[in-house]
C-alpha cells in the first residue's frame, strides 16, 4: 500500500489517538480510561499504520507469551480509509512479526469483520463449550 508503513515501536503509537477511537468508536472498549489504554500499550506487541506523514490511521495490538498464545485485539483503520486493503497491510505485518512465529493458539473477538479475518485462517472457536470469560465492562 503505498503511503503507508507499519511501525512495531511502541513510541510511534498515538495514544490519544488510540484512546480516542477505543473510548469513543469502537464497539468493545467504551469508556476504557487513558490510563488503562497506556497500560495497555506498554505491556503488548502494537501494530500502528502510519501515513507517509507519520500520522497515525490504524492499530492493532498483540498480548501473547510469544511461546504458545496470543490475543489479537483493538484492530481499527481510520473509518475515512476503509476499503482500502490497509487492513491487510496491518494483519500481515502481524502474521510476519518474528516473536509470534509458530504459536499453538490465537485468538480475537469480532462483531464487525469476520470475513476479514477469515481471509488470514481464522474461524469460529472449533469448540466454544469449553471457552469461559469474566466479564467487567469499562462503565
Amino acid at each position: 500500500m503505498s503511503g503507508f508503513t507499519v511501525s512495531i515501536r511502541s513510541e510511534d503509537v498515538d495514544r490519544e489517538r488510540l484512546h480516542q477511537f477505543l473510548d469513543q468508536e469502537s464497539g468493545w472498549a467504551r469508556g476504557i480510561s487513558r490510563e488503562i489504554v497506556d497500560r495497555a500499550v506498554d505491556h503488548s506487541l502494537n501494530f500502528t499504520l502510519l501515513d507517509d506523514h507519520g500520522k497515525q490511521r490504524g492499530y492493532a495490538r498483540v498480548v501473547s507469551d510469544h511461546a504458545t498464545f496470543a490475543w489479537l485485539c483493538d484492530v481499527y483503520i481510520d473509518e475515512a480509509l476503509r476499503g482500502q486493503k490497509l487492513a491487510h497491510l496491518l494483519l500481515e505485518s502481524v502474521d510476519q512479526h518474528p516473536d509470534l512465529q509458530g504459536l499453538r493458539r490465537w485468538m480475537l473477538a469480532t462483531s464487525t469483520a469476520p470475513w476479514l479475518y477469515e481471509k488470514y485462517g481464522w474461524k469460529p472457536v472449533a469448540r466454544p463449550e469449553v471457552w469461559m470469560e469474566r466479564h467487567t465492562p469499562y462503565s
